[in-house]
């Protein structure tokens, strides 16, 4: 396991790191835009697409993914079995329906990655693993603020999904991540185009700070495996824990700010956290 005296210096600035909690707050803007706007019959191409233009017209340059909805079961990922199946198809939203937004825009280099969860109509089963999401983002900090490997925090995330009764849903993306770093796009491929759902400019760069943090020991993608065996590492990273239970799922996916000595959410004024919030004053 790497320690503190290896990892490397905190890499942004103050202004930096407003220019990500403003990207952040621009694909969450666009993603309840589009959650306003869908309704019983949209597929979710047509939320995709959406989605798209409104990040496009507020001023997205390019993708650090292409834009993805998931409806119905597609939220929990039952029966995805190839990476194709993450791609929006046409299943159609129903009353009573979760549903998942998720996109990555990129201003000036500045990159986000957002999760946002909702449903149409009622949904018990949605609306209680929506307000016990709460738990998994507290859990996340509190272990990567004691400085514990990166795959003991997973397995600690792993462990409360089972102690709630539900399904580890990000065991299901590629490499089973739960979250990855994300940095400033400085690669100077053609902005906007896309391969295998990344754009270009992404592909250069992941493949550049992959090979950077093999070399010390560490690795941008946070999961599980033996990769993940290291001390928090200093930066940005975009954090998605998906849980479900049955044929709902649901996920944030936001900023976590690792510093050499701490951590702390990008930004609290956020959808999931204000709903939280709104929850617990109601109770109160």
């Amino acid at each position: 396991m790497a320690t503190a005296k290896t990892l490397p210096a905190f890499p942004f600035t103050e202004h930096d790191l407003d220019r990500f909690r403003e990207t952040q707050q621009l694909a969450y803007h666009c993603a309840e835009q589009v959650a306003a706007w869908i309704e019983p019959g949209v597929t979710e191409r047509q939320a995709t697409a959406e989605l798209r233009r409104c990040l496009v017209a507020a001023g997205v340059q390019d993708f650090f993914h292409v834009p993805f909805a998931w409806f119905g079961d597609r939220t929990a990922f039952r029966h995805f079995h190839t990476p194709l199946q993450f791609f929006a198809g046409g299943r159609k939203l129903q009353e009573g329906m979760p549903y998942v937004l998720d996109c990555a825009p990129v201003v000036d280099g500045y990159t986000a990655d957002i999760g946002y969860g909702g449903k149409v109509g009622d949904n018990p089963a949605w609306d209680r693993l929506a307000a016990d999401l709460q738990v998994y983002r507290e859990l996340i900090l509190r272990e990567v603020r004691a400085r514990k490997p990166l795959n003991e925090v997973y397995a600690a995330v792993d462990a409360q999904i089972a102690a709630h009764g539900y399904d580890n849903r990000h065991k299901v993306y590629p490499g089973r991540v739960i979250g990855h770093q994300v940095t400033r796009m400085t690669a100077r491929g053609p902005a906007g185009v896309n391969l295998f759902g990344f754009g270009v400019r992404t592909l250069q760069t992941l493949g550049r700070e992959l090979i950077s943090e093999r070399l010390h020991g560490r690795s941008p993608l946070w999961a599980d495996g033996r990769s993940s065996r290291h001390a928090p590492t200093p930066g940005l990273w975009a954090v998605e824990p998906h849980i479900g239970f049955r044929d709902v799922g649901i996920k944030f996916e936001e900023l976590l700010v690792v510093t050499e000595d701490d951590a702390y959410w990008l930004d609290d004024d956020l959808p999931h956290v204000r709903r939280w919030t709104q929850q617990k004053e109601t109770t109160a």
